[in-house]
């Protein structure tokens, strides 16, 4: 590739804030995917993720619509690769693709294909745009969406912090994850958190069912690593959720000997080992995700109650991991079920894309 930006930039980055905040902001849609930069050179595509891996290999039809779909021959453009499903994103059905078989990966493309919602232009031509302020991109990204055509978007915007707030509470309901403020005369900052980002944030009672050592616990000096943790569906079967893994080395040290309290054999029918309740979900299992990674873990009884903050439920499971607050002795843990969560008012994703 022969582009004034290399495919090895990093994506500039945001730090969280309370509020939409409130000054010389643009204000986007928060997009709940895989951020990527796209570089475009002819024919060649990279598909950079934040990580520094290259993602073309598990979408095919993002780089079919990157030469297809009307962006400009020679681009670097920073997006998000989503998956629509009917009114909403499908952040599972993303989490599909990065799979090791080839064959697998196609299918899904075509059962599930992917979108890209472009946000910054960084490059055009020979042309390098990171010096400039964000808003003489975006009038040039705009100038670039003039000729693009779906599955290639690009991002809704607004200068108006009522509109931004609006969309806070609104765009939940098709699967978004906030809103992100963009300074006007901001440059592009490869790398660092310079603009700013307002996500949802909740609590939730939930029931600690098990706990994973820590990678540095030794026979002498045991180390929780994470907590376990469920809620109870309709039909009374405890269903794991995702885990807290926040905590100080201090809390680390303690919180197994809290635990081991109610330590529970394996043999005796815990719900989320062989032979227990037959849930959808359970930990423990090898996955594309964990490798060869340990996901054993010690079982307790579930009768433990914890309060943990958490943005967003997707899929029955927690978007990201919780934050722990406090234990809750004064709840039943066969109260801590589906119910007692918000459920996010649907909103058409269509609406949110055009």
């Amino acid at each position: 590739m022969s582009l004034p930006i290399s495919p090895s930039i990093e994506p500039m980055l945001a730090k969280a804030t309370d509020t939409v905040p409130v000054g010389d902001y643009a204000y986007e849609p928060k997009w709940d995917g895989f951020r990527c930069i796209v570089h475009r050179d002819g024919d060649d595509v990279v598909l950079g993720s934040r990580s520094g891996k290259t993602l073309e290999r598990y979408f095919p039809d993002v780089v079919t619509a990157v030469l297809t779909a009307g962006l400009p021959e020679r681009c670097v453009v920073d997006a998000e690769i989503v998956v629509p499903q009917g009114d909403r994103l499908d952040f599972d059905r993303l989490l599909d693709r990065v799979h090791p078989a080839d064959s697998r990966v196609r299918r899904l493309a075509a059962e599930t294909p992917a979108s890209l919602v472009c946000f910054d232009l960084l490059a055009v031509g020979d042309e390098s745009l990171l010096d400039l302020p964000f808003s003489q991109r975006r009038t040039r990204l705009e100038q670039v969406a003039e000729a693009v055509s779906p599955p290639v978007y690009i991002t809704a915007i607004t200068e108006d912090p009522a509109t931004a707030q609006s969309w806070f509470d609104t765009f939940e309901g098709a699967g978004l994850d906030g809103v992100v403020a963009k300074g006007r005369a901001e440059p592009y900052t490869p790398g660092k958190r310079t603009m700013l980002k307002v996500k949802h944030h909740r609590t939730a009672d939930v029931v600690v069912a098990g706990y994973r050592l820590h990678k540095r616990s030794t026979p002498d000096a045991v180390l929780l690593g994470s907590m376990l943790l469920g809620l109870y569906d309709e039909a009374g079967t405890l269903q794991f959720i995702g885990g807290c893994a926040s905590f100080s080395d201090a809390v680390r040290a303690e919180l197994p000997v809290v635990l081991d309290d109610v330590r529970a054999d394996p043999a005796d029918g815990h719900p989320w080992t062989p032979g227990g309740d037959t849930g959808d979900r359970r930990p423990g299992g090898q996955s594309r995700w964990s490798g060869k990674k340990d996901q054993s873990f010690v079982p307790l009884h579930p009768v433990l109650v914890v309060e943990i903050a958490y943005d967003q439920l997707q899929g029955g499971r927690l978007r990201h991991a919780g934050q722990f607050i406090r234990f809750r002795p004064d709840r039943e843990a066969s109260s801590c079920t589906y119910s007692q969560l918000e459920v996010p008012a649907s909103y058409d994703l269509a609406d949110v894309l055009r």
